[in-house]
């Protein structure tokens, strides 16, 4: 198949200026990797730009997908190129985008979580791994027909990593 590519740099003269709606609020303080599981998290939209009425029929949806910004994340932390997951030398060398690290070049977040409640302009969520005080760039319900087509791949080096990624801390199972 062949897809004809064109160089034209883009002049991004209509890109949109990306204001957070709301932010994270729950108990995590520290970007920290494994203590995922069972953290509930509260999305508070910005009353000043969102009515209640902008959630109406969320809480038909199971799941919902979290767009978020990486804010702690320094300039000068941001990968361009191959790294190590995790740092770790015995997992292979692999491209920013062919891992989920927040040291990203746009310094984006993408998580499906359980949505447990909608109040008001609160949004409860189970599972997302964004910090107390993390920007919201979007929210989105989660539709099966958005979710892979046909079965899904991935190396051994990032199952490992999951592994224990979704574990509750508070769990010693």
């Amino acid at each position: 198949m062949f897809f004809p590519t064109s160089r034209v740099a883009c002049k991004c003269n209509n890109m949109p200026e990306l204001n957070p709606i709301g932010h994270v609020a729950n108990p995590v303080r520290e970007a920290v990797d494994d203590v995922w599981g069972g953290v509930i998290s509260r999305i508070d939209l910005d009353d000043s730009r969102f009515t209640p009425d902008c959630l109406t029929g969320l809480d038909e949806f199971s799941h919902l997908e979290i767009v978020f910004l990486f804010h702690r994340v320094e300039e000068g932390e941001i990968a361009t190129g191959a790294r190590h997951p995790r740092g770790r030398k015995d997992w292979p060398l692999t491209g920013i985008f062919a891992q989920r690290a927040k040291s990203r070049p746009n310094r984006l977040g993408v998580t499906t979580c359980r949505l447990v409640s909608v109040q008001g302009l609160s949004i409860t969520v189970e599972g997302l791994d964004a910090i107390d005080g993390t920007p919201v760039l979007d929210i989105k319900p989660y539709m099966k027909e958005f979710g892979p087509r046909g079965s899904v791949r991935q190396p051994t080096w990032s199952t490992e990593l999951m592994s224990g990624y979704w574990k509750n801390p508070g769990n010693s199972a």
